[in-house]
């Protein structure tokens, strides 16, 4: 029998493909936002998700109609946008940023053989206080908590992207597990994957007004690009692979990089074929948010695209017709193969667990 799991703040999937990967039976899910629920209920029709507000959904809300009284894995993302090095303004009083506690919550009505969360690391640094409290809580509830700071791109995801992961099994522990890549491969570990590894056979994209023009662009595969303005043309064209916007002559900079300007750098800028992706974000497909421009062709990186650099399958299903919309759900996502790897960990520790308690009570 699979081990069950729940998937809260489940976003547009991204974890669940890694629990389903990892052998888990995801049993039910929570996403308030409209877009991101969509897209998860296209792919996972048979998961019981709730469109709601979590602080509103209980454990028995979780649990009724799936048939199961016993989770083994409660995982979550929760929002992480109050703690991100990318928000400009830090706000103390962002509400969301007491979500976290629902993971404890959740924990506690439902106790869970282990729990997972992944968030960003400056978590541990803005949101330190609210994430004290939040092990404390977990701790209180008999979980032995393991955490630490991942490079996705060390366990096989095309992508420069570092995560916080707190794993925690009720009375025991579940170590973090080993890197299996690096940027210097060895006996141990394969080289990274790179941008050129994953989409250097992808056929060139159609622009979002011409992918309407074949029907609704949900039902299409979402290779689609933005039109770029006459000035981002140019501004592309000067751009070189792996480098930041300060390559672009002056006379092609906008206003504001122009000068003394020495801010963000990682902006207006090209992917590089044989190194992994930028950190992709909602900005996937806009020039200026980002290193977001194809490694050679005068284009962002498609939709799709981004997708796959974020590891999801090659027929995932992105049912919106917002190009905004579905960037937000691919860029929030949990890279699917970095979700997998820690999936099973969970999966073979808590198999582990139960496989010493069947032998001891024999």
């Amino acid at each position: 029998m699979k081990l069950t799991a729940i998937d809260l703040f489940a976003g547009g999937g991204g974890l669940t493909v890694g629990l389903k990967e990892a052998g888990f039976h995801v049993v039910a899910a929570v996403e308030v936002e409209q877009h991101a629920y969509s897209v998860y209920k296209a792919n996972f029709p048979k998961v019981r998700c709730l469109k709601q507000d979590i602080q509103t959904v209980s454990g028995e809300d979780l649990l009724a109609d799936t048939g199961v009284k016993d989770i083994d894995l409660l995982a979550g993302c929760p929002p992480c946008q109050g703690f991100t090095s990318l928000t400009a303004k830090y706000r103390k009083d962002d509400p969301r940023n007491e979500l976290i506690f629902q993971m404890s919550r959740l924990a506690e009505e439902l106790k869970p053989k282990a729990i997972m969360m992944e968030n960003v690391p400056g978590l541990m640094k803005k949101g330190a206080a609210l994430y004290g409290q939040l092990k404390e809580r977990l701790q209180k509830l008999g979980y032995r908590l393991t955490e630490g700071v991942l490079q996705v791109a060390d366990y096989g995801v095309p992508q420069m992207r570092r995560r916080l992961v707190m794993l925690g099994g009720l009375g025991f522990e579940i170590a973090l597990p080993k890197a299996t890549h690096a940027l210097a491969p060895d006996d141990d570990r394969q080289a990274w994957r790179t941008v050129r590894d994953v989409i250097a056979d992808m056929e060139e994209p159609l622009t979002l007004a011409a992918a309407k023009k074949n029907g609704p662009v949900e039902q299409s595969d979402w290779h689609v690009v933005r039109t770029l303005s006459e000035e981002n043309q140019e501004r592309m064209k000067a751009a070189k692979a792996g480098m930041s916007w300060k390559e672009i002559p002056e006379n092609l900079r906008p206003d504001c990089h122009k000068g003394d300007y020495d801010g963000f750098s990682n902006v207006y800028g090209r992917m590089t074929w044989d190194q992994p992706a930028p950190t992709i974000t909602g900005g996937c497909t806009t020039f200026s948010k980002g290193r977001f421009g194809h490694p050679e062709a005068n284009r962002t990186i498609s939709v799709r695209e981004a997708a796959l650099l974020q590891t999801f399958p090659a027929d995932y299903r992105l049912d919106t017709p917002y190009m905004e919309h579905v960037c937000n759900v691919i860029g929030n996502a949990l890279p699917c193969d970095f979700a997998e790897v820690i999936s099973t960990r969970c999966r073979m520790r808590i198999s582990a667990r139960r496989s010493n308690s069947v032998e001891g009570g024999a």
